[in-house]
């Protein structure tokens, strides 16, 4: 604003009504802080680089509509909806200088579930199409600039804050910290997806996306552990809820085997993006198949959570991942684990497996390989692998997690299986039983388990069931052959059953 039109807007004041005490209150107070207000505003929405664009909706021919900070007009050009949601997506940083695909996904998505809600997105290219050190310096200035918009379309629209919503993947994650951080006003919701790690790990929370950046920050962490020294997303809880689908890596169908083949194809970078852009996904996905959502649970590490210990929803030990969530505030973070499947939709359904495994010696060495098929009410599950995370112990009560691409309904029955040994296994107990002659009979009784009862949980279903060898006399299971356990109990055994009764006594 130029100091002759600071002249004529003072002067417009003084041809009011007012009384002259009033004129001079105004002239020397309030009214000249608005006007100089204004113009750093204005000052502000000039220098904005960030493109800003309202995504097609029913009542415009453009597909693309820009708002522009500043310009009232632009949000009636745009056809800007006053009362719905506002989402907020945001790139992050680019090696092509284009616009990714999964935006229009997500745009997509986005619109499907709310019909008549503003989803805007955040163009900064010129920006985010730099060296990484470059794109991460310019992160802070363009997350300035969204606060800058937010704050506008705050006093010109009267936006509600809580049903804003910021949609940052990558480096945009932090980007959409930033602005929550810049805002006048707390906004409603910060998504994360897979939030960039490298020159933010371990960084100060005003350095990053951080919880107190928005009234509630769910975060999904998808590529945040190293594979062969490379790793892009962040590994440690930055949100109010921080979420670890397959343990944070390793995602299915992004698998270590193309890894190889694409180093020596030299398409390392599309595996790398499988990885990371699993986040968009999952996001995707709770938004358009709702009704197989999926649910993850809480869980203080993947060790633990992969040997199915985690699968309680007590206490809001478990929600819905991504879109549907449940808002959960706590001082420290909550770190949520699930399993998924290599496409969409990539619900899976959790099974705690626990067995008390009896045997004459230690099991040494690799670990016995062992298979499931659970029979249900609706189908019957294909044989399943046991995944063993670690050493399993002899004579003591394992517990392992088990995971289904079907909705097989109630649990009837269970089929274990010992898989046969290779043909190495074979040749060393064939060497043995030669070297130990007429021991060999009891060197084999060293690879016979015994499992008289097996204890499930279902997650999704909330369940608990004991199911017991269906032949009382036959519990042992040898390689190559398999178990049948049919359900004898609803529910897990209680311990300590005589202390309860006399509990119950006492209280009644």
């Amino acid at each position: 604003m130029s100091s002759f039109t600071l002249c004529v807007s003072l002067l417009s004041l003084l041809s009011t009504g007012f009384s002259e005490k009033a004129s001079k209150d105004t002239l020397t107070g309030k009214a000249v802080q608005d006007v100089l207000h204004k113009e750093n505003l204005d000052q502000h929405y000039r220098t904005i680089q960030t493109k800003f664009n309202l995504q097609s909706s029913t009542s415009t021919d453009e597909k693309d509509c820009a708002i522009i900070a500043g310009v009232s007009e632009s949000l009636g050009k745009c056809n800007f909806n006053r009362t719905s949601k506002t989402f907020i997506i945001i790139h992050g940083w680019t090696t092509t200088g284009l616009m990714e695909s999964w935006i229009n996904g997500m745009v997509k998505a986005l619109q499907k579930q709310e019909a008549h809600a503003n989803v805007i997105v955040v163009n900064w290219l010129e920006r985010a199409h730099q060296l990484y050190t470059v794109a991460v310096n310019n992160s802070e200035v363009v997350g300035k600039e969204v606060a800058i918009l937010i704050d506008w379309l705050k006093q010109v629209t009267n936006l509600p804050l809580q049903k804003l919503h910021l949609i940052g993947y990558s480096l945009g994650a932090h980007v959409a910290g930033f602005a929550g951080k810049a805002a006048q006003k707390k906004i409603g919701r910060i998504t994360g997806l897979d939030p960039a790690g490298p020159m933010f790990e371990g960084e100060n929370p005003d350095k990053r996306l951080s919880p107190d950046d928005a009234d509630f920050v769910d975060v999904l962490h998808t590529f945040a552990y190293s594979r062969l020294g490379v790793s892009i997303g962040i590994a440690q809880p930055i949100g109010h809820i921080d979420v670890y689908p397959n343990g944070g890596s390793f995602q299915p169908g992004c698998g270590l085997h193309d890894v190889f083949n694409a180093i020596t194809n030299g398409n390392l970078g599309d595996v790398i993006y499988c990885e990371h852009e699993r986040s968009v996904h999952l996001f995707v996905d709770s938004i358009l198949n709702q009704d197989k959502q999926s649910l993850m649970y809480r869980c203080p590490d993947t060790t633990t959570f992969e040997k199915g210990m985690c699968l309680s929803c007590r206490s809001n030990r478990c929600n819905k991942l991504g879109y549907n969530v449940k808002e959960i505030r706590s001082k420290r973070s909550n770190k949520m684990y699930l399993k998924t499947r290599a496409d969409m939709p990539f619900k899976v359904f959790h099974y705690q497996l626990k067995m008390h495994l009896f045997s004459a010696e230690e099991i040494q060495g690799t670990n016995p390989k062992l298979n499931v098929n659970l029979y249900g009410t609706e189908i019957d599950s294909k044989k399943t692998s046991i995944e063993m995370p670690e050493q399993v112990i002899a004579n003591r009560t394992n517990s392992f997690l088990v995971c289904l691409e079907e909705d097989i309904g109630d649990l009837l029955k269970i089929k274990l299986s010992w898989e046969k040994p290779t043909s190495s296994w074979s040749f060393w107990t064939n060497f043995k039983s030669f070297w130990y002659g007429s021991d060999s009979a009891e060197k084999e009784d060293l690879n016979e388990l015994e499992i008289r009862k097996i204890r499930v949980k279902s997650g999704e279903m909330q369940k608990k069931y004991t199911f017991c060898a269906s032949n009382p006399s036959a519990t042992k299971i040898l390689p190559g052959k398999e178990l049948t356990f049919i359900k004898c109990l609803d529910g897990w055994p209680v311990k300590n059953k005589t202390s309860l009764f006399k509990f119950i006594t006492r209280s009644v």
